[in-house]
């Protein structure tokens, strides 16, 4: 491996918006001007993240910001939002139970619960949030898992929340940094970190994954109070089986990079909510289609992960060697990558509204990463433009750069107006 090309200066942004200027596609001009500029550099996204600035101004309207972004948050307080959300506006029942026997009907589907209390309740329709246990979708009703861990190889997490002082800057991006076995993950928020290292436990063993995350914290983690996490790779061959639907880890997940099981469990609640049966003989024939649409969804987000690795030029390790060499890969993906070697990805090669992730995501990994397109031919009026769009996108780019206050100044700000109130 080359030292100085995977360095610390070797990078790339996966931004939320789209790498057409003014709905241009300037990707072949890129290919055939790579030496020019990163493919990061088509995204108006590029100077506010490089030089640490918020998406949005001071007067930004709630939501909205000179460029797209998400949210850094912490995931319990949110939880407790939604569930106070719930209660308060939705009149949600919550009750607090240990169950310790599932009743069935005789058809075979949940008819409710014993708790440890004694006590037992029925209902009509059960949804499934009880993690990787899968009590109900998995314990209950048997339906299978689909082990996905040949082709995501990453399967254990530690993690670890490290406090930063209020003068710290902080970083308007999730930072995900490669280790020859994996990944680390950082995520800032006001008060702290959450830092998370990604790995193998075929490729590394604990005691060297330990040993490789204390040097990325730049102190020794041994006696640190870090959260081991093993990952199951994969998902249940149905998510709605009868009268139970399961929602998050109880139906499946796939490693932390690119936050995949959020959007696939809102994706699948939502999918849930348009189909909902409004009688109990409508469940076999909306739950088939359901199924059907979150199996596609799951193996395109597999391939979306995989991609990440599969495509990278690194060699120093037998996990690089085993990701990018020795892969196992579904059709979808080995087709889609053999296209992409001839031609750039267009809109059209995402044919289902069941791709979560795009043309526009897959050219930022794509080509963050390198991969090798042919260049096409370019016209002359192709150029000119392609020229034009790219020189605005990146003064554009850099005008808020300068414009945009630093992103801990305006959570800063923000926090003490809230107070004020």
């Amino acid at each position: 491996m080359d030292a100085q090309k995977h360095g610390a200066d070797n990078f790339y942004y996966h931004p939320f918006s789209s790498p057409y200027p003014s709905g241009f596609d300037v990707t072949n001009y890129w290919l055939n001007n790579k030496s020019a500029f990163e493919f990061s550099k088509l995204s108006e996204i590029y100077s506010v993240a490089e030089m640490n600035r918020s998406p949005k101004q001071k007067s930004s309207p709630p939501y909205m910001g000179l460029v797209d972004y998400a949210y850094h948050f912490n995931a319990l307080k949110f939880a407790d939002l939604l569930a106070k959300n719930a209660r308060e506006k939705f009149s949600v029942k919550h009750i607090f139970e240990t169950i310790s026997q599932v009743l069935l009907n005789a058809d075979g589907s949940i008819k409710g619960f014993v708790y440890a209390s004694g006590s037992e309740e029925e209902f009509d329709f059960f949804i499934d949030c009880t993690g990787f246990s899968s009590l109900l979708i998995g314990e209950t009703l048997g339906v299978p898992f689909l082990d996905k861990s040949a082709q995501i190889l990453t399967d254990t997490a530690l993690a670890i929340q490290e406090p930063i002082a209020e003068s710290n800057e902080i970083l308007p991006y999730t930072l995900a940094t490669a280790h020859k076995a994996g990944w680390i993950w950082d995520i800032p928020l006001t008060h702290r970190r959450g830092v998370g290292f990604v790995y193998s436990s075929r490729h590394m063993t604990e005691s060297e994954a330990v040993g490789t995350f204390s040097t990325y914290f730049g102190r020794d983690l041994e006696d640190a109070n870090l959260r081991k996490i093993p990952m199951t790779i994969g998902y249940r061959e149905a998510f709605w089986k009868k009268n139970c639907v399961a929602l998050g880890l109880a139906q499946g997940f796939v490693e932390p990079l690119e936050a995949t099981s959020i959007l696939v469990t809102d994706f699948a609640a939502l999918l849930v909510a348009r189909n909902f049966p409004k009688m109990i003989n409508d469940i076999p024939v909306v739950s088939e289609y359901c199924n059907k649409a979150v199996r596609y969804t799951w193996e395109r987000v597999i391939d979306f992960v995989q991609l990440h690795y599969l495509i990278s030029d690194r060699r120093d390790s037998q996990f690089w060697i085993d990701n990018t060499e020795n892969s196992v890969m579904s059709d979808v993906l080995r087709e889609r990558l053999e296209l992409w070697k001839i031609g750039v990805p267009k809109k059209t090669d995402f044919f289902s509204s069941f791709d979560i992730f795009g043309v526009e995501n897959h050219l930022f990994v794509l080509y963050g990463m390198d991969y090798p397109t042919r260049p096409g031919v370019l016209g002359a009026n192709e150029e000119s433009r392609s020229k034009e769009l790219v020189r605005a996108v990146q003064d554009k780019s850099l005008q808020m750069g300068n414009s945009l206050m630093s992103h801990r100044a305006w959570l800063s700000e923000l926090k003490q107006a809230l107070a004020s109130r």
